[in-house]
């Protein structure tokens, strides 16, 4: 099995490899998500990327290729870069104290909608509605409404990412999404895994995320292909 550094060098794959298996495609080696859940992918060998994802845009719209520093092969007859966002990893040295004073609830399948519309109020174009099932979501409500989440993405054995920090416009700069990060990494150690996140690089919540005790770690950027 895969050590936690390896894991972490190409986390969608190991992520498909293990917790998420039941979510892959697979296509001459490269692996996929499902669309419906997400449209990542992976690979080690980008000389089969060209012909996989071509297969793989015949159900979905677009993916986004995942990789540390390859570049991966694409048939532009058929498939055109929209963009390349030049991201970066983080990885958990210590969390520190953190006062919770909100009621963070963990989200079940009634709430599916209402995380989908608040992360596309917020971060529109990526999310899918059953990226929910990847794994677990956490949510602060006022007056009844949803206004602030956090969940869990790629995930293996060994490591979860904390992904989809959102926190309604009216709502910000009130330390919501700081106390759900905060509780949704102590959830991750309660499984003994380590608690990772992405990022754009020159984000300003890295150093939300810094002081959170997340260290930069490494490159990992995203290819986001659309099919022509």
């Amino acid at each position: 099995m895969a050590n936690l550094e390896q894991q972490l060098k190409n986390p969608v794959w190991y992520s498909l490899a293990e917790t998420h298996k039941k979510h892959l495609v697979e296509f001459d080696g490269v692996q996929f998500y499902r669309p419906e859940i997400s449209t990542f992918g992976s690979f080690f060998d980008e000389t089969k990327t060209a012909k996989a994802s071509n297969e793989y845009l015949k159900n979905s719209s677009e993916l986004f290729f995942v990789s540390e520093h390859q570049t991966p092969r694409v048939d532009d007859t058929k498939v055109y870069l929209e963009k390349k966002i030049d991201g970066c990893q983080m990885v958990l040295n210590k969390l520190p104290e953190v006062q919770i004073t909100e009621n963070i609830v963990l989200l079940d399948q009634t709430y599916i909608d209402e995380i989908y519309n608040l992360i596309w109020l917020v971060m529109p174009g990526y999310y899918k509605k059953r990226s929910f099932e990847m794994g677990k979501f956490f949510g602060i409500f006022k007056e009844g409404k949803l206004i602030s989440i956090t969940g869990q993405r790629m995930q293996t054995n060994l490591f979860i990412e904390v992904s989809a920090v959102v926190t309604h416009p009216e709502y910000i700069r009130k330390g919501l999404a700081k106390q759900l990060i905060a509780h949704t990494t102590k959830e991750i150690l309660k499984e003994n895994k380590t608690p990772i996140l992405h990022t754009n690089k020159g984000n300003l919540a890295i150093s939300l995320y810094e002081k959170l005790g997340f260290e930069l770690t490494r490159d990992m950027n995203w290819w986001l292909y659309r099919k022509k």
